[in-house]
């Protein structure tokens, strides 16, 4: 057993994952993640507004190159361990946080070469557990990156030294705060359906807690509990509707902090707040966004600290 070394695993690269994906994985995707039968843009691949959904990528890393269903313990329990980190309990494993950056638009089909090249990229401890934070590249056979993601999971309960510790060598942008004493700019709500998790499963995200009420229940959810990410991906849809004129190419770049579980068949409320021009690098011209969702069954928010650069439609909905 290797020495437990926060500071150790912060900059380690993990073997590049092999990825692949065909056009009707993308429909199956938009499905996962709420489409209705009239988002031609995003359900009907021979209508001329059809591109590739900006957040399909998130995926990519439970699916790799399989075209069938994928073994979700195996996925995360296999692999190598990362020199200077405690074992982890898969079980007490939360994903914190997830962002995407569209570099390039997605192809509808990718074959032979594309990876995800993967590295950590921060390790925080404090006295509920250690933070882990990942940075994953999609490039092409070329090496081309296409987008770049982050995802921070928390472990809940593990320890290394029992001390605050944190260090960090990149990261995504932060949402600025939602402005205060001013309306949304725009509100969309959207409904899951009951059978929303069963859909988006078959994306590749086989995880037993999002079909299996039993371990829902054992897990303290009180039953099955929908994808973070299919929820991530409702949020994306709301924006890309409401701000970018329904045109999935709109979006370049998103990121949430979960908050709190959605059920399948809960109602979503994505309010978003125009906060100025991006002054990011690639993002000229664009919009930034803050946002929030919040479950209206619950009350609660269940996507906080909402950000997304948009190239805003003329004639955005309120």
């Amino acid at each position: 057993m290797s020495q437990v070394d926060l500071a150790s695993a912060v900059g380690w690269q993990e073997d590049d994952q092999p990825v692949s994906w065909t056009q009707r994985d993308l429909l199956v995707y938009a499905v996962g993640i709420g489409a209705k039968k009239d988002d031609f843009a995003l359900i009907n691949e021979l209508d001329k507004s059809w591109a590739p959904f900006p957040t399909y990528p998130v995926v990519l890393p439970f699916k790799g190159t399989n075209q069938d269903v994928v073994n979700f313990r195996q996925l995360m329990t296999g692999g190598k361990r990362a020199p200077g980190l405690p074992q982890f309990n898969p079980n007490r494993t939360v994903h914190g946080s997830q962002s995407i950056e569209i570099l390039k638009p997605l192809p509808a089909v990718g074959g032979p070469g594309w990876k995800v090249k993967k590295r950590i990229v921060g390790v925080s401890e404090n006295k509920s557990g250690i933070i882990l934070e990942n940075e994953s590249v999609l490039v092409d056979a070329q090496g081309t990156p296409y987008a770049k993601l982050y995802s921070a999971s928390f472990n809940l309960g593990a320890k290394a030294t029992g001390t605050n510790f944190s260090k960090r060598i990149a990261g995504p942008p932060q949402a600025k705060p939602v402005p205060k004493n001013r309306k949304p700019d725009w509100v969309v709500r959207d409904q899951t359906s009951p059978e929303q998790a069963v859909v988006y499963r078959l994306s590749g995200d086989y995880n037993e807690l999002h079909i299996n009420p039993e371990i829902g229940k054992a897990a303290g959810f009180g039953g099955v509990i929908l994808h973070g990410l299919a929820s991530f991906g409702f949020a994306a849809r709301a924006i890309v509707s409401a701000v970018g004129g329904g045109d999935p190419r709109a979006l370049t770049l998103f990121g949430v902090r979960f908050t709190s579980p959605v059920k399948p068949g809960d109602a979503l409320e994505t309010s978003i707040w125009e906060v100025g021009p991006t002054n990011a690098p690639g993002h000229e011209g664009e919009t930034e966004l803050t946002f929030v969702t919040k479950n209206l069954a619950t009350g609660k928010v269940s996507l906080g600290a909402g950000v997304a650069y948009v190239k805003k439609a003329e004639k955005s909905k309120l």
